[in-house]
């Protein structure tokens, strides 16, 4: 649908964890006067609509997943999360969010209440994972083979965070650095470095807001087995000891909180 320059701007001023949603409904709002286009006079409308006293909660589920383009042919795709959405989104689902934040937030529910979970296919991070109070990021730990280097600095250069050298002459992997994006591997001609372990690294407890905090990482590859256990765990957790309407990240003080 074609957006005037004016609504385009507009947009852009929502926050971005609720840009997508607003764009949908703004266009659906649009569709059903039978227009095809979007004006700033579209835009407007919505925002009343979003501020009016409960206009918010008549919109939200009580909880928010996104996801990054990784599944769509990213060539920086390390590990796709792609099943894990659907998975996620069933026990999210399963703990019927909506119903626990309006029995337990005094007021209306506001957006900023809804549980948010983020998947990214690598550590670009496209989907903001470390600032929602569940991030998932897909990974594949390198892993040194037994064919010879030939010391021509392909893995050197393609590495991001400088977790790769050559040490006298020796391939070195800094894992305390390596954040698991998988390109040194992919452009090995040698096939020197291999693929190790893949999985997913998960972080907990992240936000925005007043007080912003980027959030607490498990450490480790997870599979998705226990991606599944902690997500569930973390929910759990939440509706035991969040207060009207706090956040994960305010309960959260420490990963052993959450873990199996």
């Amino acid at each position: 649908m074609k957006w005037a320059d004016e609504a385009e701007a507009a947009i852009k001023n929502v926050p971005f964890f609720l840009r997508k949603k607003v764009r949908k409904k703004v266009e659906a709002h649009v569709q059903s006067n039978g227009k095809s286009s979007v004006d700033l006079e579209d835009v407007i409308a919505l925002k009343k609509q979003f501020l009016s006293r409960g206009g918010m909660e008549k919109e939200m589920k009580g909880y928010e997943i996104s996801t990054c383009f990784g599944g769509e042919g990213c060539p920086n795709s390390a590990h796709s999360c792609a099943t894990l959405l659907p998975q996620i989104r069933v026990l999210m689902e399963n703990a019927d969010l909506f119903s626990f934040l309006k029995a337990t937030v005094s007021g209306d529910l506001k957006f900023h209440h809804e549980f948010r979970v983020s998947l990214s296919d690598c550590p670009n991070a496209c989907s903001r994972p470390q600032i929602v109070d569940i991030g998932i990021i897909g990974a594949a730990r390198p892993l040194k083979g037994a064919n010879e280097c030939t010391l021509c600095n392909a893995c050197v250069d393609a590495c991001p965070d400088g977790a790769i050298c050559l040490d006298k002459g020796s391939l070195v992997i800094h894992e305390a650095l390596c954040l698991g994006c998988g390109k040194c591997g992919a452009v090995c001609p040698t096939g020197t470095i291999e693929d190790g372990e893949k999985g997913f690294r998960v972080l907990l407890g992240g936000r925005l807001g007043r007080h912003p905090r980027l959030a607490l990482e498990v450490p480790g590859i997870q599979t998705k087995a226990q991606v599944l256990n902690i997500v569930e765990n973390s929910l759990n957790f939440y509706k035991t000891h969040s207060k009207n309407g706090h956040r994960f990240s305010k309960i959260l003080t420490s990963i052993d909180q959450v873990l199996p």
